[in-house]
């Protein structure tokens, strides 16, 4: 029998273009804001062999490989579809060069085979093809996806469990042979595969055959883009319509943010579904045959009877390794916004409600989300991670969701009206499967879902609790979201690229926001807000006089505090406002009435929430509130960070002085290195604030010590004069130190508590 390679020279790898082809990949991802996120649970990349990945977009094909090499520097093979190959031009010599091999290769199997062990990677697509409607379930719920060649749905292919099966049997005889010292017969093939030694061989036979089930999961899917579509328009002249709308998605995917995640799933060993009789019938059959096409032909030939039962066996088990790993991959997907979204939507077309409440939509999808978060074996996005990306899916004022429904109601899916969202009828009507991914993307999204029944369940669950759910059980949601906002950004910010700044750190207080709610509470709840560089730990001393009270309390953490300073550096005021925001919005569904209160710059934010006059506010009470600074150098503030800003442009470059030492009253619970940009969005909030304060109307109260060291105490005096409440008092404390309350110096939080209590409706 002629041997696959004597005449595959073709095929032989070219180094040169694979390592230019990574260097271009990478460039590429970078210059158009493709975010490739590779996940893996443990070293999957390097021990794997073979690699299947789902496929959605043609250039999925490129990306496996690009990824293999730059963490391993492993070459690879992979399977594209032997149209590409036929006309035999530059593109098709450029795919046999970085690995590729045409699917109707004759004796792939075997050349794969061979290709492992030499130390290559293999990469496959089990579906055998784009599965532009992400359907892979059939209405028995069992895998299968659609044929375009034969315009039917079929089973997943089972090339990869077979090359798995075999090599793994292959593996299993020669090991055989090494131990009955037989090395005659590892020499024999030795040379066959070209490898150095009998060690090499060893080395290769030894090595678990690993497949490893990958999922690539593209968000957000962009399918209206009005100037892409104008460009199709223009250079897809002649094209067909699969043509052309593959242009249209793909180039939406590439040339817009998107994410690009790649999760690697559990290994799947295919030893695992021998019986140790059955293996033992493998070894006879690596002494006999002369070369591996053999070894794949077994259920072709007319050999001893081992032969031909070992044949039955990996027939039979290549289709129970099939369903496993196609398990695998599928649950791999990474759960997005979209995906809860798109399938409520058509869970209501199922129901034939045609016309959805906004109001109850948006509660019902926030429930899925914490309901997701709660189920540990999905995989979320960080649009269903990240509070800032959700936090306003319950007012409807959601980004990711915002795009969606745009998307949806361009595709003349849905209209969005002011209390409502219309289900149009094209939502019920079957489309092309080239077509689909434009004509209903909402269907794209929930077909991908479909298969991971914790998400499923996580939207039925939601569903059903949505209607009844009270506003003091959603408030309680909107506070694990702040808990698991701290978690978020903590992780982030906890990285090596931090880690300079992150070891000199002194701080040992927790840094995540406190709820604490007293046996029986007096309906007056209190939002307690830290200052610049500290942590809501900062006022739990007086918090549990507060609970003792009777006052339920909240006490916030700004973004950016309790992490990094890195992260703060990355933050606005306006998002430290929209903290204490969502903390006074938490309180208000707990009880009837609410006072804020801030020390220090949480102090000027409490003042800028008073001016907006939130309803159930009864009371504002600052301490500390800067207006005025002691140290004369901020004036250079604005300055300096406008030089950290124009030498950050220089990828090489942080900034001339992008944080400045921290001399703190409180080192255990405050930054030790101050951002400038913290500094400069400081003076920004309380410029801001002082514009506000006419506009507060209710009771307010502001202490102030009156040598501060940090403050001049002049502020408190311009800060009370320009306040627009009729009820106002200026309480100035005698005292150098700036931290009169969490000091409880001359008996500040007796004040202050006073204070609160004369809020009490009677």
């Amino acid at each position: 029998m002629v041997r696959i390679m004597d005449t595959t020279n073709d095929l032989a790898l070219n180094q040169k273009a694979y390592n230019w082809t990574v260097r271009s990949v990478s460039a590429l991802t970078r210059s158009l804001s493709v975010n490739i996120n590779l996940h893996q649970d443990g070293d999957q990349v390097e021990q794997g062999q073979i690699f299947l990945f789902n496929h959605f977009a043609r250039f999925e094909t490129f990306i496996p490989q690009y990824l293999m090499h730059q963490k391993t520097g492993a070459y690879c093979r992979s399977i594209a579809s032997g149209e590409f190959f036929k006309a035999n031009d530059t593109f098709a010599n450029y795919l046999r060069s970085v690995g590729a091999v045409p699917h109707d290769l004759p004796g792939l199997l075997p050349f794969l085979a061979e290709e492992i062990l030499r130390g290559r990677k293999v990469i496959i697509f089990p579906e055998g093809g784009i599965v532009k409607d992400r359907r892979v379930l059939d209405d028995q719920g069992k895998y299968s996806i659609f044929s375009r060649t034969a315009r039917e749905r079929r089973k997943h292919h089972t090339g990869a469990a077979i090359l798995a099966l075999t090599l793994n049997a292959f593996k299993m005889g020669i090991r055989k042979l090494h131990a009955d010292g037989d090395t005659t017969g590892l020499a024999k093939w030795v040379d066959r595969l070209e490898l150095e030694s009998i060690e090499a061989l060893m080395t290769a036979v030894k090595k678990p055959t690993s497949i490893i089930p990958a999922n690539i999961t593209f968000y957000p899917i962009r399918v209206r883009d009005n100037i892409l579509r104008q460009g199709v328009a223009l250079f897809s002249r002649g094209l067909s319509p699969r043509a052309a709308e593959e242009l249209l998605i793909e180039g939406n995917i590439l040339l817009r943010d998107t994410d690009m995640d790649i999760r690697l799933g559990k290994p799947v060993a295919p030893g695992s579904f021998w019986q140790l009789w059955e293996s033992k019938l493998l070894a006879p059959m690596v002494r006999k045959i002369n070369s591996m096409e053999e070894m794949f032909d077994l259920n072709k030939r007319k050999g001893p009877w081992y032969e031909r039962l070992a044949a039955r066996y990996i027939g039979r088990t290549s289709l129970m390794l099939r369903d496993a790993y196609m398990y695998e991959m599928y649950k791999g997907l990474t759960l997005n916004l979209s995906h809860l979204a798109s399938r409520l939507f058509l869970m209501h077309v199922d129901r034939n409600e045609m016309k959805v409440d906004r109001d109850l939509f948006h509660r019902t999808l926030y429930l899925a989300i914490k309901n997701a978060q709660a189920e540990i074996s999905l995989h979320l996005h960080r649009s269903l991670l990240d509070l800032e990306t959700y936090a306003g899916v319950i007012k409807g004022n959601c980004p990711p969701l915002n795009q969606l429904i745009e998307s949806a109601v361009n595709a003349g899916l849905i209209e969005a009206k002011d209390d409502q969202y219309v289900l149009l009828p094209k939502l019920k009507e079957e489309h092309g499967f080239d077509e689909v991914r434009i004509e209903n993307p909402l269907a794209v999204y929930d077909n991908e879902m479909e298969p991971i029944k914790p998400a499923v369940s996580a939207l039925d669950k939601a569903i059903k609790d949505a209607p009844e759910l009270s506003d003091q059980a959603l408030a309680q949601h909107r506070f694990d979201d702040e808990v698991k906002s701290y978690q978020w950004d903590k992780k982030a910010y906890d990285r090596p690229r931090y880690a300079d700044i992150n070891e000199q750190q002194t701080a040992t207080e927790p840094g995540e926001p406190y709820l604490i709610m007293p046996e029986k509470s007096n309906g007056l709840g209190v939002v307690l807000v830290h200052g610049f560089l500290a942590t809501p730990a900062e006022l739990r001393g007086f918090a549990e006089k507060l609970l003792a009270a009777g006052h339920p309390v909240i006490g916030v953490r700004l973004k950016g505090h309790g992490t990094s300073p890195w992260d703060l550096r990355d933050r606005t005021w306006k998002e430290w406002l929209s903290s204490v925001r969502r903390g006074f919005q938490i309180m208000s569904a707990l009880t009837d009435q609410v006072c804020v209160i801030g020390f220090s710059s949480g102090g000027a934010l409490a003042l800028h929430l008073a001016a907006e006059n939130p309803g159930k506010i009864a009371g504002v009470c600052a301490i500390s509130a800067p207006l005025k600074f002691r140290n004369k150098n901020l004036v250079f503030v604005p300055l300096l960070h406008g030089v950290n800003k124009l030498t950050s442009w220089i990828p090489s470059l942080e900034g001339i002085m992008p944080f400045i030492d921290n001399d703190s009253e409180h080192p255990e619970i405050n930054y030790r290195h101050i951002p400038v940009r913290g500094l400069y969005e400081l003076r920004n909030m309380v410029n801001k604030m002082e514009d506000g304060l006419p506009n507060i109307q209710c009771a307010a109260a502001i202490f102030q010590g009156d040598e501060d060291h940090v403050i001049d105490p002049e502020s408190a005096e311009i800060i009370e004069s320009k306040i627009g409440s009729k009820t106002k008092a200026l309480h100035m404390i005698p005292s150098t130190r700036h931290g009169i309350l969490n000091e409880d110096i001359d008996g500040t939080q007796d004040k202050v508590m006073a204070f609160v209590n004369s809020l009490r409706k009677t």
